[in-house]
């Protein structure tokens, strides 16, 4: 990427969604103006209802840099917000983070040049969990672990090739306009959404283990278990929304739920037999706990079981709760969103 001159490089847009980030804002914003990319970059923040001080943090980052300006997302959603930071952008690349995702350095050169390598409709890379308190290092343990989230590439790593999805992604200007943006209605899950379309008309996600953001993992058990039922919810409506999507890995979180209710129930009616389910269940998240703990300090490696029940049971109930009317709802109301010029 360095031998070229940065005027024959793709002019970038960033865009970042952002609600209640006051915490992580400032050095996610710092990590995208001191990538080495040489050619012209901008930053646009599309700034949520939020109830800290997320927006005065966004007003000093504009003043400090003419890179960087804000846009409006009154309803607070992701969707929403990329879609707006879109629109108020220009340039061909359109590279996204979240206002708790670190960019690794050299992400964007490596982006740009993959995209144009492979022909690629959409680039990404790892989303690489990493805590700042016990808990925090717990699931990210957990986020990175097969135990945790299963054979996705994006989470646990992998060879570089064509992909479902990918996290957060680099995508050429034409594909998002294209496909009329992000939907709006997905709450969660547009990513992958998105992405299903863009593959469903032949375009190219491609993973590569090269491009690496820093995730900020949710504080709490209760802010993970609300995080992880939203997922399950939504990822329930897009294979309700795209009839064939579903694959097994998103089955198995209602089928361990449903496996240890079924068995405490049933233990508990019936006869004891049935509590062998839970206790299979508490056995191999013990084991898997183990085995994703290495490394960590004591008292982590005691929060790791906790994180994962929490992942694991919470996106199983929120699959099997996940309304019929909301996918109706998503049906009925989808409409392509104006994503800006297609040119810088």
């Amino acid at each position: 990427m360095n031998t070229k001159a940065a005027e024959e490089l793709p002019a970038v847009s960033v865009i970042m969604p952002v609600l209640n980030e006051e915490r992580h804002l400032r050095t996610a914003v710092r990590r995208i103006l001191e990538q080495d990319y040489p050619g012209e970059l901008e930053v646009v923040i599309a700034l949520g209802p939020s109830d800290d001080r997320t927006d005065e943090i966004a007003a000093e980052l504009v003043a400090e840099d003419p890179r960087v300006r804000t846009v409006p997302n009154p309803t607070g959603r992701t969707p929403a917000g990329l879609n707006a930071a879109v629109r108020a952008s220009s340039h061909p690349v359109v590279v996204r983070v979240d206002g708790h995702g670190l960019l690794t350095p050299g992400y964007i050169s490596t982006a740009v040049r993959l995209l144009d390598e492979m022909d690629a409709a959409n680039v990404g890379g790892i989303m690489h969990a990493e805590g700042e308190t016990q808990w925090e290092k717990a699931v990210a343990a957990a986020m990175t672990s097969r135990i945790g989230v299963g054979n996705a590439s994006f989470h646990t790593g992998g060879l570089a090739g064509p992909a479902d999805t990918v996290y957060l992604g680099v995508f050429r200007r034409e594909v998002l306009a294209a496909h009329g943006g992000y939907n709006e209605e997905f709450v969660r899950a547009q990513d992958w959404e998105l992405n299903y379309r863009i593959r469903q008309d032949g375009g190219l996600i491609w993973f590569t283990p090269q491009l690496r953001v820093t995730y900020r993992p949710r504080p709490s058990v209760r802010a993970l278990a609300k995080q992880y039922k939203d997922y399950g919810r939504w990822r329930r409506v897009v294979t309700r929304y795209h009839r064939g999507s579903v694959n097994l890995r998103y089955l198995a979180p209602p089928a361990a739920l449903l496996g240890v209710l079924g068995g405490l129930v049933l233990g508990a009616a019936l006869h004891p037999a049935f509590l062998a389910v839970p206790l299979l269940y508490l056995c191999g998240l013990l084991g898997g706990a183990a085995v994703a703990g290495r490394g960590l300090s004591a008292r982590a490696r005691v929060r790791l079981p906790v994180a994962l029940a929490t992942m694991h049971l919470s996106w199983g109930f929120g699959f099997l709760t996940s309304p019929r009317s909301l996918a109706r709802k998503v049906i009925a109301s989808r409409a392509p969103a104006p994503v800006g010029p297609v040119s810088s």
